[in-house]
């Protein structure tokens, strides 16, 4: 039987290890309903995926399909996706749309949303109904609810412990708990339950953690309520997290919908794990082993860069699928050694997918050209497919410092330094897609480029003895770690170093020389 998966090292160096080697996944979400019926990832999913690549699905598991009568527990669907999976030779990361998926509970079971009494809901101020962005009133079960996240807990703890009996091959390496969390409608829980915690003084631990004192709002200010609700939140995964690691310790981490404009807790989840709140959620639920965003804004640079911070490993779970996603990836591997990358609605990236409705998209905060697919998933199937090739070697370079990652929306450049010579990339028109890539710093004048959109040139710095031609340029890729020589690239390709939409790999080997 194999080990457990579990984690190993800190930060970018983390390594999600699976049957004793490191694993990245090159994954995909689908879409939120896409396994609630077999037959459906039969005839629809499953087709759509064997074209790109992938070494892992991220796929969600239901609360209100695996319980739906209290204390009756059916683990049919969840069976039967292992089964698929492992017949497409495939890992799966697990979702759990429980109390709650993107912050409202629609995935609770009928039983638990018909007993109001007993599984409460969050009020706005004046004991009002939470209103989404579009008007649509909302019913987020309150964290403060004892008996809604027990429940919720004894779910989880049910479905971990089937795992630790049916799963003796890993199909499922890792699990999120909830779904990006938070409060819609309002910036805290006014439920009377609610107003009374509010008035309270933070609790002790919080209070040592941070070095503030008082009730939330002596200590918090004018983020006093958003602090607060992720206290709430934070307590309230732990919970659930607690139960489902006693039965069977996969690793587990939450995803946030991130803060955006128009920068406002409630407008965004209010209290989810915003790389803002992470300090509090620390504090909160230390069982949760990493945090992960879901990326949909324009700022994607950044957001990796942010999640990557203080130890956190990065972990993409959900990422729009648009043209951009091949720079996206090879940013997220080149420069922070991604666990996990995963576009959601994989299974539209070939093509044949529908579009959302834009009025659901702009209640989201997502505009319609970002959930464009075309034709991407091919192309993002080649760059997993060449990465998946030289995993080893970027693992073994990032411990060392000799990978890099970059990546742009417009037409500037960047410059990437390695011992006596610098890389210069110009990006091509943004009208494309955006541009970006790694470099694996091979030593002595030698490295590989795998990139797309953007142009390469080189110059010697002033450790360089002199100048730099190219000694030999070669289109190829890696195979298990041993590189396999395509096209000898001389003559007018030799000079020309162009990187199209599809990301394609190349060797490259300098030498100095003097007039």
């Amino acid at each position: 039987m194999a080990h457990i998966p579990y984690l190993e090292g800190t930060g970018k160096l983390t390594t999600l290890v699976v049957d004793g080697k490191p694993f990245h996944a090159r994954s995909g979400e689908i879409h939120n309903s896409s396994a609630s019926s077999l037959e459906y990832m039969e005839a629809r999913v499953w087709p759509a995926l064997r074209r790109m690549h992938m070494n892992c699905v991220v796929a969600p598991i239901y609360w209100e399909c695996v319980e739906p009568e209290e204390n009756v527990f059916d683990f049919t669907l969840i069976d039967g996706l292992i089964a698929q999976a492992r017949r497409e030779n495939v890992r799966l990361v697990l979702l759990w749309f429980g109390l709650w998926k993107n912050a409202a509970s629609t995935y609770v079971p009928a039983w638990v949303k018909t007993d109001p009494e007993r599984f409460w809901y969050a009020q706005a101020a004046g004991n009002k109904p939470l209103v989404f962005l579009n008007g649509t009133y909302l019913r987020i079960l309150s964290p403060l609810c004892a008996e809604a996240v027990a429940a919720d807990a004894k779910a989880f703890a049910a479905v971990m412990r089937h795992l630790r009996e049916v799963d003796d091959e890993r199909t499922v390496i890792t699990m999120q708990v909830e779904n990006e969390i938070g409060l819609f409608g309002t910036e805290r829980d006014y439920s009377p339950a609610a107003e009374a915690a509010f008035r309270e003084k933070i609790p002790a631990a919080l209070a040592e953690g941070l070095g503030v004192q008082g009730t939330w709002s002596e200590a918090f200010g004018r983020d006093a309520a958003e602090t607060f609700m992720a206290w709430h939140y934070g307590r309230a995964v732990e919970q659930i997290i607690e139960a489902g690691k006693a039965e069977y310790p996969l690793p587990m981490y939450v995803n946030a919908w991130l803060e955006q404009a128009p920068w406002k807790p409630g407008l965004y989840p209010s209290g989810g794990p915003q790389f803002k709140m992470h300090k509090v959620w620390r504090i909160a639920a230390p069982s949760v082993d990493f945090y992960a965003p879901d990326i949909y804004v324009d700022y994607y640079a950044a957001v990796c860069d942010e999640y990557a911070a203080d130890g956190n490993p990065l972990f993409i779970p959900e990422v729009r699928n648009t043209q951009d996603t091949v720079a996206f990836y090879l940013y997220a591997v080149g420069k922070h050694n991604a666990m996990c990358f995963a576009p959601f609605g994989v299974e539209d990236m070939c093509g044949g997918g529908e579009d959302m409705d834009p009025e659901v998209l702009a209640a989201l905060n997502i505009s319609v050209e970002a959930l464009k697919t075309g034709n991407a998933g091919l192309a993002l199937g080649e760059a997993y497919e060449i990465i998946a090739g030289m995993e080893d070697l970027i693992e073994t370079a990032h411990r060392e410092g000799r990978v890099h990652g970059f990546i742009d929306y417009n037409s500037r450049s960047n410059v990437i330094p390695l011992p006596g010579v610098d890389l210069r990339f110009d990006y091509h028109d943004r009208r494309t897609a955006a541009a970006g890539g790694l470099v694996l710093d091979l030593g002595n004048y030698e490295f590989v480029v795998v990139a797309c959109n953007c142009t390469l040139s080189f110059s010697p710095t002033d450790a360089c003895p002199g100048y730099l031609d190219i000694l030999s340029k070669e289109e190829g890729a890696f195979e298990n770690g041993v590189w396999k020589r395509g096209r000898i690239l001389n003559g007018d390709e030799q000079y020309r170093h162009s990187f199209g939409a599809h990301a394609v790999c190349q060797k490259f080997k300098l030498y100095p020389y003097s007039l």
